[in-house]
């Protein structure tokens, strides 16, 4: 697979998304780039949710992760759908009612002002890391199998691709993205399917027949049933449920696409839809992944120390110029879809949550818009020094501690939630931002407590279960005897 031809595929895709930029930013305002003007057609922002679900984690690391989870994620997947349930049945009606544009803007009329900037800000923290660790992800195997081949250092790669989602994004917004994460699923998925078809055909055998192996495999093992187990079935579907709720529900990227939706109904649909489709999404993924270990058996390949970059390894090296091409387009389609809705949701929570921008310059939206520009420009700079500081860390146990870092402050946003939404109680404003930062610190006592108590016992996901319940009760021991309006409960 020759680097010029990947190159030519990368110009070729993103010159695709800046037409397609072009056609859904003209007269774009900021009511656009916040909300899409509330006119999004909820089918296609179900579609394209799917590949901002995805994100390059699913698209490079999921395949991998079969080799020593097996199929146990699909568990999770489960999780997946119960969790956007609540999310379409609890969160969405307040939003709507509420006619947000933010979502932290609910912590400031249940709560108060401190409760909003928390909120609003431990989403920043959250997504900054995130989107920086899912977008160096992608960036260091295209830096590895492509750039490097040219001299480019990563730093330069991580500037290019900044500043082309940052050009692309600029003026439409969510309106803009609404359309390209569209195309960016499709050719995640088609990227997917294509490699799995590559690898049948050079097999020398048919999907049935793989499926069959795969299935009569210990890959396809799916409940883990010991409880010491971080992979045991009970924490996988349960920490799946909520990671959405908090990750999806909570989470001004995820959500601002389905406030752009025309209606309640709309958005309801969208959600439904997008989790029904997940699970066989992802199935195909993990399809994909045993498919991947029996080919490299079948190569006598050493997988070993690969997990990462076992799909791009074999897809340059060993599938020809139509599935180096293939695979380019998909991994380039996750690094756009993942970065391009993160930098538009911390922009909008910057603009209106921290700054407040929308109330300073309500009777002029020319300055609004330049002062948000500016903000977006800011935050694509924030998200480069994060993912260049993760290469000069240069170390996989630090990053991965980082990423699960940013999981922990995902717990706070969920105590908060569902302390405003199911009491009735109010709490003293400002030491909400203490028993916020403090959730994460005990949260992450008490998991070191539970594996030392319960020998050989691993915290998994459900620490954000953790955290969340931590601040729930944290809340409660504030709570104050005065009598405030409530807005906004269940």
């Amino acid at each position: 697979m020759s680097p010029a031809l990947i190159l030519g595929a990368f110009l070729a895709y993103t010159l695709l998304i800046f037409v397609v930029s072009w056609r859904t930013s003209r007269k774009a305002d900021n009511e656009s780039y916040f909300i899409g003007n509330r006119r999004s057609p909820w089918l296609v922002v179900a579609y394209g949710m799917i590949g901002a679900s995805l994100s390059g984690i699913t698209f490079i690391s999921v395949p991998g992760w079969v080799g020593t989870t097996h199929f146990t994620y699909f568990v999770m997947v489960l999780g997946y759908v119960a969790g956007y349930a609540v999310v379409s049945l609890v969160l969405l009606p307040v939003y709507y009612k509420l006619n947000l544009t933010s979502i932290y803007t609910y912590l400031g009329t249940r709560f108060g002002r401190a409760s909003y900037k928390t909120g609003s800000s431990f989403f920043l923290l959250s997504r900054i890391i995130g989107a920086s660790f899912r977008m160096f992800l992608v960036v260091s195997v295209l830096q590895l199998f492509v750039f490097y081949h040219y001299g480019v250092p990563f730093w330069a790669t991580v500037v290019l691709f900044m500043f082309l989602i940052q050009l692309y994004t600029l003026k439409g917004g969510i309106k803009t993205i609404v359309w390209t994460d569209m195309l960016q699923t499709t050719f995640m998925l088609l990227a997917a399917v294509l490699i799995v078809g590559i690898i049948i055909h050079q097999m020398h055998t048919d999907v049935g027949s793989m499926w069959a192996k795969v299935w009569h495999s210990d890959y396809s093992k799916i409940l883990v049933t010991n409880i010491k187990s971080s992979q045991n079935f009970v924490k996988l579907f349960i920490s799946g449920m909520f990671i959405t709720i908090a990750m999806t529900g909570l989470d001004q990227d995820m959500m601002q696409k389905n406030l752009s939706c025309r209606n309640l109904k709309d958005a309801r649909k969208n959600m439904t839809t997008l989790s029904l489709v997940l699970v066989p999404v992802n199935l195909i993924f993990l399809f994909l992944g045993a498919v991947l270990y029996f080919y490299a058996a079948h190569l006598h390949l050493d997988t070993s120390g690969l997990t990462d970059h076992l799909l791009p390894k074999i897809a340059f090296d060993y599938l020809g110029m139509a599935g180096g091409l293939v695979f380019t387009i998909g991994l380039i389609a996750a690094a756009y879809s993942n970065a391009d809705s993160a930098l538009t949701a911390l922009t909008t929570t910057l603009t209106i949550d921290i700054l407040e921008l929308d109330k300073r310059y309500a009777d002029d939206q020319n300055i609004l818009r330049k002062k948000r520009e500016k903000l977006h420009f800011l935050m694509m700079l924030i998200i480069i020094f994060v993912i260049i500081l993760f290469k000069l860390i240069n170390n996989q146990a630090i990053i991965a501690q980082l990423f699960t870092f940013a999981g922990y402050t995902y717990g706070p946003l969920l105590g908060l939630f569902g302390f405003g939404l199911f009491t009735h109680i109010p709490v003293k404003d400002k030491w909400v931002p203490v028993v916020a930062v403090l959730s994460p610190v005990i949260g992450y006592g008490l998991s070191r407590f539970l594996e030392f108590i319960f020998s050989g016992y691993q915290t998994g996901f459900e620490i954000l279960l953790i955290n969340g319940l931590i601040t729930f009760i944290g809340l409660y021991i504030i709570k104050t005897p005065l009598k405030t309006k409530n807005y906004g409960n269940i």
